[in-house]
Formats: structure tokens, C-alpha cells, sequence
């Protein structure tokens, strides 16, 4: 369904990314925020399932700094030691203003409305979590974000709504660092947090190990909900 384009970044760079259009001829844009595997089948997928729901998709490169390009899965041992290393080497204030050009170039395309959301998972989680206090961004949704216990901080500046999938049995934001996240962001005006008991890290990632078709599809759903409300149809 999709194509892949540049991106022209705020330092003159050209980051490449996958965009998925929607049938209609003008929709709200999505930024599409990748996991540690690049802009991988799973994440083009993503984006051209909010393509067919009305949306504008665009999953941005968001490693081409250090490696263009990238695109793995999660299923071999090679491949998440590669993950690993490029999640360590990424660095994520630099991501966040390479999402918002993605956000102004959203809002440039004729075919977008004007009103721009953002959809993160796992590392993408963390970015859409910052997207949503340093940026102009309309509405976030931040898929176990990983790390967001040490920004809770950021969370004074953000302004517009927020929706947050924590899974309960998440490996890598154990309960301590749930439970720093919840009692810093509960109470905020405009975040929702939703929690996915027995479910661990990555489970809406289809073919990964740890998805749950239930809870990706109730998650999936509550998104497409807050999309509606926040940016359109």
C-alpha cells in the first residue's frame, strides 16, 4: 500500500520514511514511531492498517543518523543484539526533533488536514511520550514505552492528550518503575492510562512472542477511539 519518501530533518538532513495514504483525498496525518527494528514489516504494517482506517501514515527512519535503513524482526538472537545496540546508540532528543519535521511535513501535505497524531511503541513509546511534552503534536499514544519512569519530569509541558499502553508484566519497565510512572501521571489532565494485566512487553507486536490478539485488539481499538476524538476522521 505504501511508498517510501525524504523528509527534509531541521539540520538539512534527508531521512527516508514509509507513508501509507488513505483512500480519501484529505485525512489527519499519524506519525508512525518505530520499536528498535527499524521501519520493519510490523511498523509499515501499522501504518498501512491506520491508512485503510482514514489516516495518513508516515513511519519515519528514525536510525538513518546512525544506520539507514534498518530493517529486522525480533526473531533471531543476532538480530535483537543489533536492536540493542542501535537502541544504545540512538540518541532520543535528536529523534524527537526528527519527529516533529516529520510533523511539519505532515501538516505541509495537501492531504492532510492540518491535525496530526503520533503512535509509539517500545523505544517508540519513550519518543511519543516526549513528542507529546515538546512538541506541537495534537495527540500521542505510547505503546510500553520503555524508560518513561525517569521523564516523568517532562510531563508538566504537555498540553495537548496523551494515551498510554503499560503492560502489567512488562520485562523492561518493571513494577517499580510502573508504579513511578502512575503515580506521577494519574492525576494529569491530559493523559489516559490504560494497564494490560498477565500482558508483557511488545504484546501488540504481531508474530512476537509475547502477543496477545485480545488485548493488542482491545489497545488497537481505544487508539482508533482517541484518534477519533482528537484529530478526526
Amino acid at each position: 500500500m505504501g511508498e517510501m519518501i525524504q523528509i527534509r530533518t531541521a539540520d538539512g538532513g534527508q531521512m527516508a520514511a514509509y507513508v501509507a495514504r488513505p483512500a480519501k483525498a484529505k485525512a489527519p496525518g499519524v506519525v508512525v514511531i518505530q520499536e528498535i527494528f527499524g521501519v520493519n514489516a510490523v511498523m509499515r504494517g501499522i501504518a498501512d492498517e491506520l491508512a485503510s482506517a482514514g489516516y495518513l501514515a508516515v513511519c519515519p527512519d528514525l536510525f538513518w543518523r546512525i544506520e539507514p535503513g534498518v530493517d529486522i524482526t525480533d526473531q533471531t538472537e543476532a538480530e535483537w543484539k543489533k536492536a540493542f545496540a542501535l537502541m544504545n546508540a540512538f540518541d532520543a532528543d535528536q529523534g524527537v526533533l526528527d519527529i516533529d519535521a516529520v510533523i511539519d511535513a505532515l501538516r505541509d501535505d495537501p492531504a492532510c488536514t492540518g491535525k496530526v497524531g503520533c503512535v509509539g511503541f517500545c523505544l517508540g513509546g519513550k519518543l511519543a511520550y516526549l513528542t507529546a511534552a515538546r512538541t506541537d503534536i495534537d495527540a500521542s499514544v505510547a505503546y510500553y514505552g520503555v524508560g518513561i519512569e525517569s521523564l516523568t519530569g517532562e510531563a508538566a509541558k504537555i498540553a495537548q492528550p496523551l494515551m498510554m499502553h503499560i503492560a502489567e508484566e512488562d520485562q523492561f519497565v518493571p513494577k517499580p518503575a510502573q508504579e513511578v510512572i502512575l503515580q506521577a501521571l494519574k492525576n494529569h489532565p491530559q493523559i489516559t492510562i490504560h494497564t494490560y494485566p498477565g500482558r508483557d512487553h511488545a504484546f501488540a507486536r504481531k508474530g512476537g512472542e509475547h502477543y496477545d490478539e485480545a488485548d493488542a485488539k482491545l489497545a488497537g481499538g481505544r487508539t482508533l477511539a482517541f484518534f477519533q476524538a482528537h484529530l478526526g476522521e
